[in-house]
């Protein structure tokens, strides 16, 4: 009995060096990109795993005969992310383009065409993306450091790829596009309901703290005022970004808040950058405090994160700017408010710049926040909370249900471009109970 990389295959297999049943195994060229051109380039970050995503190729400049590309892509062409880590070895399946222009791939994709009276394409396609393939992958056929690694393409050509008789190999094919075609839906039906859920939490959250407003000159009910950002604030610590040149990340620093910090929820000593005591002295009235606010005002203008206490005495950078809570304002009511959709709305009409947005100091302390009275805060934070708590259950469940189909897609793959079941008599349900995927 043969097997690939320990996976047993049955008796009428065999196995073959994937160069020896592929006519191309290259990678593509360079595009000279343009906004609009005769040729269509497809990236790493175009060939995503649910299928190429058009909205994300580029165009190529070029005249003469697109054939002649390197990298001009056939229909039933594999493609394969060559380089970068979390992205290398992300497996595409080119038929045409959405528009009938010729396309080609870009120098960090390998294009893998079959030869068809050895391999069937799809065969290829689905074993280059089943587990054991992706783990040698990573084990085996990666080059270079770790934020530099790349596929090596001689290991690539050496890889091993399960043989069944080519109409073994098409009887698979045909039974994975169906099957995984279920997936495909029932996944875009957990996306569409993750979607409905988000929408219907933003509703509720917009009807508690903005009040039913839609802008800043609606009327408010009786209690409620609108109030500048700069007044909900401690007068003695004002709104203020920070260090502006904080240097190079020293190991015994003090940790400072970048904007991205706050966009990616990274307020902890572990994962801050560091700044030089020097160069932090000059800056202490940016300082922070537990329970502090900090936003984003440069990049992802508008993020929002409270200050954890361990962070109490860390500063800012220009990205960031501080939000001390002033002494009748409810800290959790005022973080919720930030992130409503009629205060977002009014951060993203000040937000200037071309290549690097952000919003000025100045202005983000005028921007209006429909506010009620401090008990009422008080009370509407507790009542949004739930409500964020309960969506949020509803998204970890779903997220659990995109998991289990994505593994079990992931286990049928495998179960069955080994050979670990007939699929000639599967119907796709239980048929991976019980086989190692």
């Amino acid at each position: 009995m043969s097997s690939v990389l320990g996976v047993p295959l049955p008796d009428s297999w065999s196995v073959a060096p994937l160069k020896h049943v592929s006519s191309v195994l290259n990678r593509g060229s360079a595009p000279n990109y343009v906004d609009e051109g005769p040729v269509r380039a497809i990236s790493q970050a175009a060939n995503q795993t649910g299928g190429l995503d058009w909205s994300r190729t580029r165009f190529h400049d070029f005249s003469g005969d697109p054939k002649k590309l390197k990298g001009y892509l056939l229909p039933n062409d594999v493609l394969i992310n060559s380089t970068g880590t979390g992205t290398l070895g992300r497996i595409g399946y080119f038929s045409k383009s959405p528009d009938g222009l010729p396309c080609m791939a870009d120098s960090h994709v390998t294009i893998s065409r079959a030869k068809s009276d050895e391999l069937d394409a799809r065969f290829s396609y689905y074993w280059l993306g089943s587990r054991p393939f992706q783990e040698y992958v990573y084990a085996a056929l990666v080059v270079g450091a770790t934020n530099q690694i790349e596929l090596n393409r001689d290991r690539l050509g050496d890889a091993p790829i399960p043989l069944p008789p080519l109409e073994e190999q098409r009887r698979i094919a045909d039974f994975l596009d169906a099957e995984t075609a279920h997936m495909s839906k029932l996944t875009a039906a957990l996306q569409r309901f993750e979607q409905e859920v988000r929408e219907r939490e933003r509703a509720v959250l917009a009807r508690l703290l903005n009040a039913g407003a839609q802008h800043p000159q609606s009327d408010l009910p009786s209690g409620w005022r609108w109030t500048p950002l700069m007044h909900l604030t401690n007068q003695l610590r004002q709104i203020m970004y920070g260090i502006v040149l904080p240097g190079p990340n020293v190991a015994d620093g003090v940790p400072i808040v970048k904007g991205g910090d706050v966009a990616a929820n990274r307020l902890s000593l572990e994962t801050l950058n560091r700044t030089t005591h020097q160069i932090e002295s000059g800056y202490e009235r940016s300082r922070l405090a537990g329970g502090d606010l900090v936003i984003a005002i440069r990049g992802s203008v508008g993020e929002v994160a409270v200050v954890p206490t361990e962070l109490t005495g860390a500063n800012l950078t220009q990205d960031a700017a501080r939000i001390s809570v002033g002494p009748s304002t409810d800290a959790k009511w005022l973080r919720l408010a930030l992130e409503s959709p009629l205060v977002i709305h009014q951060i993203q009409q000040r937000v200037t710049g071309a290549t690097i947005k952000g919003i000025n100091i100045w202005d983000l302390k005028r921007v209006l926040v429909p506010t009620p009275s401090s008990p009422c805060q008080r009370d509407l934070a507790e009542e949004a909370g739930r409500t964020m708590a309960t969506h949020e259950t509803l998204r970890s469940r779903v997220a659990q249900h995109r998991k289990l189909v994505a593994e079990r897609r992931q286990a049928l793959i495998t179960a069955a471009v080994t050979g670990q079941f007939d699929v000639s008599t599967a119907s796709g349900r239980n048929v991976t109970d019980g086989v190692s995927a």
